[in-house]
């Protein structure tokens, strides 16, 4: 018997930014982030690693100040061919990558589609990785938390909340973690949908907002609670603009604090989330967005 296919996405296994100003960002990933700068891809793009995966950020000097494309990992051929076949029927005009493309990502295949509000979405198997060529930090922190569960998480912004879960889920198989309808400013608020599709808390949260850009932030999860303490402290000598302060979430229960990145989205740097098991999850919504702390600058 033929074990059917069941095609959804792994994990978030990269992301490209277009960048103005490639100098800062390489001096904040490297000097700030703790991120190691490994070279060019073949399309130009500066590489950025957090662990043995060759590449988890691609940087182009392209402008937009924003994400340029989402990189979802699945195990393998006969995965990639059922997502294909899955978002085609589901009315997704998809395409697969030119050996170029698959060279500048380094991965064996992939494909890639729009989402709903304008985002590329590459699906990918077969990541280069790079054991030999040990993962070290600029800054020596510990490390990342990666493997099954990515390289973190991503907030997007989307004009239709709708057609954007209908995509993430129905289409590329996301799971709902839990809700939260969290106030920003007085009479500002916002219903926020995460989404998981392994045992991180969240690889993709959706934000309905209507603005040009796309990426609200994304997350890097630290292995050790020390290390987000000592950027915390070098982020404010830096003078770099905190987006929040440190505090604690209600849902992923996730310490982190929030800076400005140089593209002006943010960047949430934490530790400590918990995972989720879907044999016994609870999918719950919450008024606030932390327990404690998370105190918006200014």
């Amino acid at each position: 018997m033929i074990q059917e296919i069941d095609a959804k996405v792994s994990c978030l296994g990269y992301l490209g930014i277009g960048v103005k100003d490639m100098q800062e960002w390489k001096d904040f990933a490297a000097n700030v982030l703790g991120l190691m700068v490994a070279g060019e891809s073949a399309d130009g793009a500066t590489l950025l690693r957090m662990d043995e995966m060759s590449r988890r950020f691609m940087l182009y000097p392209s402008g937009e100040d924003d994400v340029i494309f989402f990189g979802y990992e699945v195990p393998g051929k006969a995965h990639l061919d059922a997502m294909e076949a899955k978002l085609n029927k589901g009315g997704v005009e998809t395409v697969r990558a030119t050996d170029a493309e698959k060279a500048a990502r380094a991965v064996v295949d992939m494909i890639h589609c729009m989402d709903p509000s304008g985002v590329r979405v590459e699906i990918f198997y077969g990541p280069r990785v790079e054991f030999e060529k040990p993962f070290l930090s600029a800054r020596s922190v510990s490390g990342f938390v990666t493997g099954e569960q990515g390289l973190g998480h991503g907030v997007i912004c989307v004009p239709d909340i709708a057609a954007a879960r209908h995509f993430y889920e129905d289409l590329l198989g996301f799971l709902i973690s839990d809700y939260i309808n969290m106030e920003l400013a007085p009479g500002f608020s916002l219903d926020l949908v995460f989404l998981h599709c392994n045992p991180r808390h969240h690889t993709l949260a959706l934000a309905p907002i209507k603005t040009p850009k796309h990426l609200f932030h994304f997350m890097l999860q630290a292995k050790n609670l020390d290390d987000v303490g000592s950027t915390y402290d070098l982020v404010k000598e830096r003078g770099i603009k905190l987006g929040m302060d440190l505090g604690k979430h209600t849902n992923d229960h996730m310490v982190s604090f929030y800076m400005r990145s140089p593209s002006g989205f943010e960047v949430e740097y934490g530790w400590g989330a918990r995972v989720i098991d879907d044999a016994t999850w609870r999918v719950t919504q919450h008024n606030s967005g932390s327990i404690w702390g998370h105190k918006r600058a200014g």
